[in-house]
């Protein structure tokens, strides 16, 4: 079996690193616990909120192995993963307006102190024991604040992704170059 040629349409998966994804990751843990646990049994809220957190997460994933041959696909996949994440962050806040709880403002003693414990934790095993220990307005006011950090991420990601399309071309270019370079060209 020949090694693979990885400089001719180069397959990679260079998501798993991604901070985006990490704290995606960290999202979708959060957001299992807490729908599992806060939402009563039936509510369709639950398989909504899980949904969305995967899919923003998931989408990362899919969108990143995609955009080796697609480049199309891959931003449509990552611009999905944004709209999930802006879903839950809506469904987040609907659930402490409804219930009368409170959503800790930007410049809130415990949001400060959250935003920097999430900017240096990444561990979804972390969270989801943190989570265990605090209540339904805690654990949506941290998952609203991993929200708030990811949001500003995956946009960069995708422009990103826009800049380096512009500059490098996609699969077609790529193929085409590829097949110049074979023939002698």
């Amino acid at each position: 079996m020949q090694p693979r040629d990885n400089t001719f349409v180069p397959l990679s998966n260079r998501y798993e690193g991604l901070t985006v994804y990490k704290v995606a990751t960290c999202i979708y843990a959060i957001t299992y616990y807490f729908a599992q646990t806060y939402l009563p049994k039936g509510d369709r809220t639950i398989d909504q909120m899980i949904q969305a957190a995967r899919s923003g997460k998931q989408n990362i994933a899919e969108g990143m192995v995609d955009g080796d041959t697609s480049k199309e696909m891959q931003l449509k996949l990552l611009n999905t993963a944004r709209g999930s994440m802006h879903e839950l962050k809506v469904d987040y806040e609907d659930y402490l307006l409804t219930r009368g709880l409170e959503h800790w403002d930007l410049e809130d003693e415990r949001s400060k102190q959250t935003r920097n414990y999430c900017k240096t934790h990444s561990d979804p095993k972390e969270y989801q024991e943190a989570v265990k220990q605090r209540n339904d307005e805690t654990t949506a006011n941290i998952a609203l604040t991993l929200i708030h950090q990811y949001l500003p991420m995956i946009e960069g990601l995708i422009e990103r992704e826009k800049r380096l399309f512009l500059e490098n071309g996609g699969i077609k270019e790529e193929l085409s170059a590829a097949r110049r370079k074979h023939r002698g060209y």
